[in-house]
C-alpha cells in the first residue's frame, strides 16, 4: 500500500470542483471510484467528509487515500509517459504559454471511449505542469488528420472555448471528393440531423439532411482547388459546426469525400489512393487567448493525403482566400 497523501490546493485550481481536481491529478481514477473513497470518507477535505462538487479554495488540504497496487495500474500517476510525451512533440507545431497546437495523426482518436484506450486527451496528461494539463477545446473525429487546438491553461480554455462556440474561429479543410462540383465556388446550405437507419442488420447513427423538428442549420462554404481525372481538390470551410457536416454536404452536393465509404458509399471508392478517409484540418484563424489579436496556425499535409497529394501532382502549399459569400447574396 502507499502512504497517504496531503495535498494542498494552489491558486492555478482556486474555486474548481472536488472531482474536476482529481479527473486533473490523478486522469485515471473513474468517477465512481471517487464517489466509493468520499461516501467512505477516504478523501476529505481539511479534514472533513466533502462531496464531489464541492468547490475547493486555494490553500485548502485534500487527503488522498492510499491505493491498493491492483488500483494502482489503473489509476494514473503524475509521472509522465515517455512514449506519449514523445509522441506529442512529434505532434507539435506551435506553442507558446497558452496555446499548444497539435497536427494530429489520421486514425488517432481525440477523446477515450468504451473501446479506445490512446487518444489525444489521456496523452496530454504526460504534459501536465503541477497538475494542470492542455486542455481540448474542440473536436477532430478520428478518421480525419490535421489541425487540433488546445488551451494550456484553464484560463485559456475559457477563452478559446467562447471563441469556438461563438464561431469567431475560421477553420480550412481539405479534402479529396469524387468528380468535380458544377459550381466551382459557393455554400451548401442544408440543415442535417441524427438519423437511425438499419445497415447490415444492425441500427446504425449516421447524420442525414433534414427538414423536420430534429434538424439543426448546417452550413458550408466550399471552393475548388484543383482537378485531376476523376476527382477534386477542394478546400471546405464549415460555418456551422455539426457532427459529420463537411462529409454530409460533399455527398449531398454529389461529390463525396473519397474514403467516406459511411456517406458517399460506392461512389467514394477509387483506386490510388491510401485507404481512409481523405479529409484534413488545414488551418484555423482564431483569436489569441491572451492578447485577443487573431491568429492563424497552419497544419503541413501529412499521412496518406500527403501521399495522394503527391500521387495526383496537387499543390501541398496551396492557399485560398474566402470570401464572405452570404454577404454577397444578401445585397
Amino acid at each position: 500500500m502507499s502512504g497517504v497523501k496531503s495535498l494542498v490546493v494552489t491558486a492555478r485550481d482556486d474555486g474548481i470542483r472536488l472531482d474536476r481536481w482529481f479527473k486533473t491529478h490523478y486522469p485515471g481514477l473513474k468517477h465512481s471510484a471517487l464517489e466509493k473513497l468520499l461516501r467512505t470518507g477516504q478523501v476529505r477535505v481539511n479534514g472533513g467528509r466533502a462531496k464531489a462538487s464541492r468547490r475547493i479554495e486555494a490553500g485548502e488540504t485534500i487527503r488522498v487515500p492510499p491505493f491498493s497496487e491492483e488500483n494502482a495500474a489503473r489509476i494514473a500517476t503524475n509521472q509522465p509517459r515517455r512514449e506519449d510525451v514523445d509522441s506529442l512533440r512529434e505532434m507539435t507545431i506551435y506553442e507558446d504559454d497558452w496555446v499548444l497546437a497539435l497536427n494530429k495523426p489520421f486514425g488517432l482518436a481525440v477523446q477515450g471511449g468504451t473501446k479506445t484506450k490512446r487518444h489525444v486527451d489521456g496523452m496530454l496528461a504526460s504534459l501536465a505542469v503541477d497538475g494542470d494539463k492542455p486542455r481540448l477545446v474542440h473536436r477532430l473525429d478520428r478518421d480525419t488528420g490535421g489541425l487540433l487546438i488546445l488551451a494550456k491553461s484553464r484560463q485559456a480554455a475559457a477563452r478559446l472555448g467562447e471563441a469556438f462556440q461563438g464561431r469567431d474561429v475560421v477553420k480550412t479543410y481539405w479534402a479529396l471528393c469524387a468528380g468535380v462540383p458544377e459550381i466551382r465556388q459557393g455554400t451548401i446550405n442544408l440543415p442535417v440531423a441524427k438519423k437511425t437507419a438499419r445497415v447490415g442488420g444492425r441500427d446504425q447513427e449516421r447524420m442525414e439532411s433534414a427538414t423536420d423538428a430534429d434538424a439543426k442549420k448546417a452550413i458550408t462554404d466550399y471552393m475548388v482547388l484543383d482537378t485531376a481525372g476523376p476527382v477534386s481538390f477542394l478546400a471546405l470551410k464549415p460555418v456551422t459546426g455539426r457532427t459529420h457536416q463537411l462529409r454530409v454536404h460533399c455527398a449531398a452536393m454529389g461529390n463525396p469525400i473519397i474514403g467516406d465509404r459511411k456517406y458517399g458509399g460506392a461512389g467514394a471508392v477509387i483506386e490510388g489512393p491510401p485507404e481512409g478517409l481523405q479529409l484534413f484540418c488545414r488551418s484555423m484563424t482564431f483569436p489569441h487567448p491572451e492578447t485577443g489579436k487573431r491568429m492563424t496556425l497552419t497544419a503541413p499535409l501529412s499521412g496518406r493525403m500527403k501521399e495522394t497529394w503527391s500521387l495526383f501532382g496537387f499543390d501541398a502549399e496551396a492557399t485560398c482566400v474566402w470570401p464572405d459569400l452570404r454577404r454577397k447574396k444578401k445585397r
